[in-house]
């Protein structure tokens, strides 16, 4: 079992910049990967970012690629998500999302989900 919070989101103007994060508990051992996906009113859900538990391998979406930067710190069983040139098309509820297997994180969502963050990109 395991239980993910999100924190750090807000209102922003456009270009600004917010730290999302994500904080894992219970059974952290059997997370391999952990990611963002955020979703809009009338949009499908999208993946933002994901990480391994090594942090060697990140994806991006391409949208947010040179703006936001996804890592991690194992020791607090935290992920973090850097964002940064803020766009009105970036809010979004964001959700934290976790699982065992990389696959299942970028393939459309893992086991685990946050309860969700609101990022207001707005002047």
């Amino acid at each position: 079992q395991v239980q993910l919070v999100e924190s750090g989101g807000g209102l922003v103007q456009p270009g600004g910049s917010l730290r999302l994060s994500c904080a894992a508990s219970g059974s952290s051992f059997s997370i391999g990967a952990m990611g963002w996906y955020r979703q809009a009113p009338g949009r499908q859900r999208e993946l933002v970012a994901a990480i391994t538990r090594s942090g060697g391998d990140t994806n991006y979406a391409d949208s947010v690629k040179g703006r936001f930067t996804i890592s991690r710190d194992n020791a607090k069983n935290t992920v973090y998500l850097q964002m940064n040139s803020l766009k009105p098309e970036d809010t979004a509820v964001y959700f934290c999302n976790a699982d065992a297997s990389w696959r299942r994180i970028v393939a459309g969502g893992g086991r685990y989900w946050g309860q969700g963050t609101q990022v207001t990109v707005a002047s």
